[in-house]
C-alpha cells in the first residue's frame, strides 16, 4: 500500500520526460503517488527512462507511465487523460509543465516583428492552448470526483514583459490569467488551480544552450530542476486546499520550514490587480506571511 502525501493519487504530467516535469515526476513517486504518468510529444526514449526511474523510487512496477501526446491535439489529450485512468482508475493531478521558449522562435535577439510566424503560433498553440486542452480533458474527472489539483507552470512576472521575450513572456501571462480564471471558475468543487513558477533560469535544456554557462560565470543564480519538487508534491496534496489561484515561486522554497511555511514563504501575489468586484479568491491578493 502507497505511503505518503500523495498516497492513492494519480497524476499526469505534460513534458514529463525531462528537465522540471522530470523532477516533478519523480517527486510525486517518492510522495507516494499510485501512479504518475508523463508525456512528451516527441520523445519517446526519455519517457521509458522516465518510467523505469518513477518505479525504482516508488519501489513497484508499473507505477510509471510514459505516453507520447501532443498537447497542442485536443484528441491527443482526451486520449493521455483516458489513457491515465483507464490504467490507475482515476486523475487526481494535473501539471501543465509542457512549453516552448523563445530558442524555438528565434536564435538571435531580434525584435518581435522579426519573428518566424509559423514558430509564433506553435509557441502559443503549446504554451497556452496546451494547457487548456489537457485541463479541459482532466478537470471534469476532477469535478466528478470532488478532488484535484492543477498547477501550471509560470515565471517570473517582471521576465514576461522584457524585452526580445515576445511571445514566450505573453504566453506565462495568459497561462497565469487562466490559472484565476479557472480557480474562480472551480471555487467549491474541491479542485484547485495554482501556479509554479521556478523563480530564475533553471539547469535545463529549455533554455539556449549558452545561458546557463553564461549565468554561472556572471555569478547569478542558476537553479536545479529538482527545486520544483517539494512545491510540486505540496501543491498536490490536501495541505494545499485552502490555495487557489496562487503563486508559488520554488526558489523562494525553505526546506528548512515545515511544508505550510514554506509554501506561505514561496507565495506570491498574482501579476494582475485584484479585481474590485467580490471574487471567490481574494485571499490570493493577500500579503504573504513573514517566515
Amino acid at each position: 500500500m502507497e505511503q505518503g502525501e500523495l498516497a492513492g493519487k494519480v497524476a499526469l504530467i505534460t513534458g514529463g520526460g525531462r528537465g522540471m516535469g522530470r523532477a516533478m515526476a519523480l517527486a510525486l513517486a517518492a510522495a507516494g503517488a499510485k501512479g504518475v504518468v508523463v508525456t512528451s510529444s516527441a520523445s519517446p526514449a526519455e519517457l521509458r527512462v522516465t518510467e523505469k526511474e518513477i518505479d525504482e523510487i516508488a519501489g513497484r512496477q508499473s507505477c510509471g507511465r510514459g505516453l507520447t501526446a501532443d498537447v497542442t491535439d485536443a484528441h491527443a489529450c482526451w486520449t493521455a487523460v483516458a489513457e491515465t485512468i483507464a490504467g490507475f482508475g482515476a486523475i487526481d493531478i494535473l501539471i501543465n509543465n509542457a512549453g516552448l521558449g523563445m530558442k524555438n522562435v528565434r536564435q538571435g535577439r531580434d525584435p518581435f516583428w522579426k519573428n518566424d510566424v509559423e514558430a509564433w503560433r506553435r509557441l502559443i498553440d503549446t504554451n497556452v492552448n496546451g494547457p487548456f486542452l489537457m485541463a479541459r480533458a482532466a478537470v471534469p474527472h476532477m469535478v466528478a470526483a470532488g478532488w484535484g489539483r492543477v498547477i501550471n507552470l509560470s515565471k517570473s512576472g517582471q521576465s514576461m514583459i522584457g524585452p526580445n521575450n515576445s511571445p514566450y513572456g505573453p504566453s506565462k501571462a495568459a497561462l497565469d490569467a487562466m490559472t484565476l480564471i479557472w480557480a474562480q471558475e472551480l471555487a467549491g468543487t474541491g479542485v484547485t488551480v495554482n501556479a509554479l513558477l521556478p523563480g530564475g533560469l533553471t539547469d535545463t535544456t529549455f533554455s539556449r544552450p549558452t545561458a546557463v554557462p553564461r549565468a554561472r560565470e556572471a555569478g547569478r543564480p542558476v537553479y536545479a530542476p529538482e527545486d520544483m519538487g517539494p512545491p510540486a508534491v505540496w501543491l498536490a496534496s490536501d495541505a494545499s486546499a485552502a490555495y487557489s489561484g496562487c503563486r508559488f515561486n520554488a526558489a523562494r522554497w525553505d526546506a528548512d520550514l515545515a511544508p505550510a511555511q514554506a509554501a506561505e514563504a514561496a507565495r506570491e501575489l498574482p501579476i494582475f490587480a485584484q479585481p474590485r468586484r467580490n471574487s471567490t479568491i481574494a485571499a490570493a491578493w493577500t500579503a504573504p506571511e513573514a517566515s
